[in-house]
């Protein structure tokens, strides 16, 4: 594409679509269309096709999504799958309404089946069945891949998909109740470091700020609670941060701007490479590292990037999950590209961010 280009962006404020931002404000785009949720609701249909027939848009980036944790697509299954489908399918028509070639849709790992082969190979879709705890955000994720390859095939649009691992870094969500793995770890792992060093005031301000810190949670930090306050240490106790499960399971983790570099590769490839290897039913294409660790060395690294000293604690009561997820990714190696951040430089690089933007998260 053109410097000049008019690019639009959806989902610029979020994790991975601020790090496509960011990638190509730095290489000399200067067209680059955003639009937050106050401005253009992108669950309505009409709104959104106003807005592409103004922009006269040359090529989108689709990043906008609903996301969440275990906890919240239990908790709201109803709105994971309507805002999802209603944000892809007003994207997507109004795209394609308004003359735009090409396309991007940010997917993810959840499409596949919760019992695939490992690793999860792009042909492992629609062979199985999903995972239960996601499955409203896995179905429009799905929707998503097969709206594009039928805008590809029915009117010969170039419309791609990529489908990324667990992602984290830069502007990731560290809600207590909704984040991920990587930024729940990081925020419990931060408190027990705190604990450690005796600052109880930064405690307190979190627990304020944020959200009241679970009294088990505050047990583990060696703290007691007293008038509604966070007050001091036990008498018996040294913090220890707990973690769910035996710590067996392994997961693959890509740091986002990694994320971001791949998404414009893809974006940027030729048609004709593109398509060499992929097929119009099957045209997705996986995004990761190839490498995955098992959540105890997640851990362990976390601990030793954050500086906490303290006993790392196995909950074997609570449920292990899936015992691997681990992406194949010869497919996008093919087509010339691969991560380059190490799990360590990036969880550094993200706590560094952590450190210097509390109070300002995205929950």
């Amino acid at each position: 594409m053109e410097k000049s280009s008019r690019i639009y962006i959806a989902g610029h404020r979020g994790m991975v679509g601020s790090a496509i931002f960011r990638l190509l404000k730095g290489c000399g785009y200067e067209n680059l269309l955003t639009c937050t949720h106050a401005d253009l609701d992108l669950t309505d249909q009409q709104a959104v096709n106003a807005f592409f027939a103004a922009e006269k848009i040359d090529q989108v980036y689709l990043a906008a999504a609903k996301v969440g944790g275990i906890h919240a697509n239990n908790s709201y299954p109803a709105e994971f799958i309507y805002q999802n489908l209603m944000i892809e399918a007003n994207i997507i028509q109004a795209a394609h309404a308004n003359g735009v070639q090409k396309l991007l849709f940010l997917g993810s790992s959840c499409i596949y089946p919760k019992m695939a082969p490992q690793p999860m190979r792009e042909e492992a879709l629609l062979t199985g069945v999903l995972e239960s705890t996601n499955e409203p955000y896995a179905i429009a994720k799905i929707a998503g891949i097969k709206l594009c390859e039928s805008y590809n095939r029915q009117y010969g649009r170039d419309y791609r998909s990529v489908m990324p691992t667990n992602l984290y870094g830069i502007n990731d969500n560290f809600h207590p109740d909704n984040s991920h793995v990587i930024p729940a770890l990081m925020r419990r792992f931060h408190l027990a470091k705190l604990a450690q060093d005796g600052d109880i005031e930064a405690i307190r301000i979190i627990d304020r700020r944020d959200a009241p810190i679970p009294d088990s949670e505050l047990e583990d930090l060696g703290l007691i609670r007293q008038a509604g306050h966070t007050s001091h240490f036990s008498s018996h106790t040294s913090p220890q941060v707990r973690i769910w499960g035996s710590g067996t399971p392994k997961r693959e983790f890509l740091h986002v701007d990694d994320m971001a570099a791949a998404s414009v590769h893809v974006m940027n490839l030729d048609v004709d490479r593109y398509r060499a290897h992929t097929e119009p039913m099957l045209s997705h294409i996986n995004v990761g590292t190839g490498v995955d660790c098992t959540i105890r060395e997640l851990a362990e690294t976390m601990a030793a990037v954050v500086g906490f000293e303290g006993d790392i604690v196995w909950d074997s009561s609570k449920p292990d999950g899936t015992p691997r997820k681990l992406m194949d990714v010869s497919r996008l190696k093919k087509l010339g590209w691969q991560a380059s951040v190490s799990l360590k430089d990036g969880l550094q690089s993200t706590y560094q961010w952590f450190l210097e933007n509390q109070g300002r998260f995205r929950t």
